[in-house]
């Protein structure tokens, strides 16, 4: 099982990249809740850059799943 933090956010993530000519859409998945965020990005930036902002819009959708 993978550990999970009070915010509702586990350490472990799976990056996905799928270029779509002009952009390339990067997938980011919580292992733990199998929850899936989505970016559109420019594929000139670096991949780092692209996790980055798709990794930061999964721990927010996973924070607002944990919201009462």
């Amino acid at each position: 099982m993978t550990p999970r933090r009070d915010d509702g956010w586990s350490d472990q993530i799976i990056i996905e990249y799928v270029p779509m000519g002009r952009y390339v859409k990067v997938s980011a998945i919580d292992i733990a809740t199998n929850t899936e965020a989505s970016i559109v990005g420019d594929p000139a930036a670096s991949q780092e850059q692209l996790a980055r902002v798709a990794a930061r819009k999964l721990r927010y959708v996973l924070q607002k799943q944990n919201k009462p």
